[in-house]
């Protein structure tokens, strides 16, 4: 460990007050850990004082209701895979679940945690985005539902408060959908994303209603591609408009992964993939 052991302490919240009460006092809260985890081998984690809410049975749990489904936000990546309604109606949160580093990680990391870390590389909040979740903030004072489209805010900036937890994420349940999950990184597993592609399209009959299209790695934060969305549902079978739109709402940068070239060509070339299976 490059970080200094002693200078760091942590507590188990007893329950969900005194895990507001330590907030208060200026401790941060502490899930699964896999990403703090990182930056504290690495010497670049700064806080010092840290609330563990892993035990915490209120933000625990799958619930299902006839219009929608809710996940607590500790629910975890094995255990949104091995749900059997997340596996059959939510393919797509299963999907980006399984790819999400190796098993320790997924045995270990929150869905709630890969959301408030507000990586563009997080490999659930496309599929998120494209079955319009939305997302329960609570505090000691307050409970708030917010779209989940609306937390990003910036690079690694959100909605949260100081004084929030994410508790729930809910997705409505729908019938009807066509769904496709793609991740593109070097290796076939363990990997972040160089882009990241999440998209549905729902039919009446041979005429597409409504298409949904969301991307990883190719902007500040997670995006949701509306203009793409209208141009899909406008003529599916215009795939060279479709990918200009989608050019068009997209900022990838180079980086350490990859190039910009490079992401802008693999994401129009996914939703191209999406497209022609649709056809």
């Amino acid at each position: 460990m490059r970080s200094f052991v002693p200078q760091y302490e942590m507590v188990a919240a007893k329950s969900l007050p005194d895990a507001f009460s330590r907030m208060a006092a200026g401790w941060k809260p502490f899930a699964g850990g896999t990403d703090l985890m990182v930056l504290f081998e690495a010497g670049r984690l700064p806080h010092k004082r840290f609330v563990s809410i892993w035990g915490l049975a209120d933000l625990k749990g799958i619930e299902a209701a006839a219009d929608s489904i809710t996940l607590g936000a500790l629910t975890t990546y094995t255990e949104v895979q091995r749900h059997p309604l997340v596996r059959d109606e939510f393919p797509l949160l299963a999907r980006a679940a399984s790819e999400t580093g190796g098993i320790a990680t997924q045995n270990r990391g929150t869905l709630g945690g890969n959301i408030v870390n507000a990586s563009p590389a997080a490999d659930t909040p496309p599929a998120l985005l494209v079955y319009d979740a939305e997302l329960e903030l609570v505090s000691a004072a307050r409970s708030r539902w917010i779209p989940y489209r609306t937390f990003h805010t910036g690079y690694r900036q959100t909605l949260l408060r100081d004084d929030e937890l994410v508790a729930r994420i809910r997705v409505p349940r729908r019938e009807g959908w066509s769904q496709y999950y793609r991740k593109v990184g070097t290796r076939r597993a363990q990997a972040i994303s160089k882009v990241c592609l999440a998209a549905t399209i729902r039919r009446e009959g041979s005429r597409i209603t409504e298409a949904r299209v969301a991307l990883g790695s190719v902007a500040p934060t997670v995006v949701r591609c509306y203009e793409t969305e209208r141009r899909i549902e406008r003529d599916p079978r215009d795939i060279a408009a479709a990918r200009a739109a989608l050019a068009r709402e997209i900022a990838p940068i180079d980086d350490i992964r990859s190039t910009a070239n490079y992401r802008l060509t693999v994401a129009a070339n996914l939703l191209e993939d999406f497209l022609r299976a649709q056809s």
